[in-house]
């Protein structure tokens, strides 16, 4: 606001409060307050000191969205609250030769003692502040932290040095009604603005952000299904190494074959160990084969999945875009619902999962994570294929029966490696090996296990996995629900 508007504020409400007492305090936001003169039409007096944006002026609002926009009173608030509850409007004048409007107050104690205190609204940008001084002129406290002299707490008020510049500020068209509606009708307009573009802003980033993941978590899955390689392929040689048993020649780490599904059954060769024979090594071309197999068809589902919801997320892109172009808060609103959503879903879904997990033990490691413990083969078969996600980390004693051990992992990130010791302890501990000094222990992701078909509880097939040899011991805290 420069100099005429404020001018103009204090010529419109001198006559309106003067005569009035000063009554309730809203603190709408952090530099600026409300404040109650019992006035016709929910009227409200309203300061604000941000130093980019002061201003004074009148405000309608209904009580209740006054106290549903407020926040606690603030420090100097509440001083205001002390000294001035009830005291009487003097005058109000603005200083000739600054943005600076000071109120002046009668006030009376608790014996009858009359006084007066001076609120001091420094509309001046940089120095914007909201000032209490005593009747001698002394600074009792102030809204925003005060600079310069004459602006601290038990000096006397002096207004803040006058800047040689102009300041960039509004001068309202009024039309009708008064320069208080005008100055609100502008203000209100520009917030809406801003909170529409923040909105937008918000909207934006998180689309981003959401895009970016799912796109990393494709070119993931593309490295993982590529590095299992071509199942068929691993079968083929399989067959060949088969077929070709008494007939295949050796040399060193190199074996010739015969291959009988290419026109003209050419020679080929293949490395093999030299210490593994070519049953074996069948046999473990037919492993990778199964093992690629499931992954393929798990990981194409997964990719399929996740390119459907990057074109989701790039349609409402498009429409954030084309919303902002027309300015269509409705369709920011939706958008930005989305997301709350999704966040109730998955609230959801993690409230669904803390249930109380019948027939496991609930265990914490020392980083924080939950571990869960079957008790019976059926609650083994419970908590693995009906509780744990597919990036949970599952453990079990190598060659013993025992209890299937979950270490959840919501962040799907990487386990620290104290945690995975201390969840394999528990394996070994609740297995028929709890005896033994030292116990193999054998772990995997879940989305790694399977369950055979017709297979007996608890048993489960795993196509890739690794061993930790650990003490059987319970050395993490347990957790009683």
């Amino acid at each position: 606001m420069d100099d005429q508007t404020i001018q103009a504020v204090v010529d419109e409400i001198a006559p309106l409060l003067v005569g009035r007492t000063f009554g309730k305090i809203f603190q709408t936001s952090r530099l600026s307050i409300a404040v109650d003169f019992r006035l016709r039409d929910d009227r409200y007096l309203f300061i604000n000191v941000e130093p980019s944006e002061p201003r004074l002026h009148l405000i309608s609002r209904r009580v209740r969205d006054l106290e549903k926009q407020s926040t606690q009173l603030s420090p100097f608030a509440q001083v205001l609250r002390k000294h001035l509850s009830g005291a009487l409007v003097q005058s109000i004048k603005k200083d000739e030769s600054d943005r600076v409007v000071q109120f002046i107050f009668e006030t009376e104690d608790e014996l009858g003692r009359r006084g007066s205190r001076t609120l001091v609204a420094q509309l001046t940008g940089r120095a914007a502040n909201l000032l209490l001084l005593d009747e001698r002129g002394l600074v009792i406290d102030s809204l925003r932290e005060p600079r310069g002299e004459g602006q601290q707490v038990g000096e006397h008020y002096q207004p803040p040095p006058i800047s040689s510049s102009k300041p960039h500020v509004k001068k309202f068209e009024v039309g009708s009604g008064s320069i208080s509606e005008a100055a609100d009708r502008y203000y209100k307009q520009k917030e809406a603005e801003r909170e529409f573009a923040a909105r937008a802003a918000m909207v934006r980033s998180r689309l981003n952000k959401e895009i970016a993941q799912r796109s990393k978590l494709q070119r993931r899955l593309q490295e993982d299904l590529e590095a299992h390689g071509d199942a068929d392929e691993h079968k083929r040689i399989g067959d060949l190494l088969l077929a070709n048993l008494s007939t295949a020649t050796r040399r060193g780490n190199l074996v010739a074959l015969t291959d009988f599904y290419a026109e003209g059954a050419p020679q080929i060769e293949i490395e093999v160990d030299e210490q593994t024979t070519l049953q074996r090594e069948a046999a473990r071309r037919f492993a990778r084969y199964s093992k690629a197999k499931r992954a393929a068809e798990e990981i194409t589902g997964r990719l399929h999945t996740i390119s459907e919801e990057i074109s989701g997320l790039n349609a409402q892109q498009a429409e954030l875009e084309r919303a902002i172009e027309l300015r269509d808060e409705e369709a920011i609103a939706r958008l930005a619902g989305k997301k709350e959503e999704s966040k109730e879903s998955e609230k959801r879904g993690r409230s669904k999962r803390d249930e109380k997990v019948p027939g496991v033990r609930r265990y914490r490691s020392s980083d924080g994570y939950e571990i869960l413990v079957g008790r019976a083969a059926r609650d083994n078969d419970h908590l693995t294929f009906r509780v744990a996600r597919p990036h949970d980390w599952w453990f079990h004693a190598a060659d013993y029966p025992g209890s299937h051990v979950i270490v959840r992992n919501p962040a799907r990130k990487e386990i620290p490696h104290r945690t995975l010791i201390e969840a394999a302890q528990l394996a070994a501990f609740f297995s028929q090996a709890r005896s033994d000094s030292k116990v193999d222990v054998r772990y995997t992701q879940r989305k790694f296990l399977a369950k055979p078909k017709g297979a007996a509880y608890g048993l489960v097939r795993m196509s890739s996995f690794r061993t930790l040899t650990v003490e059987p011991r319970m050395s993490v805290e347990r957790i009683i629900k």
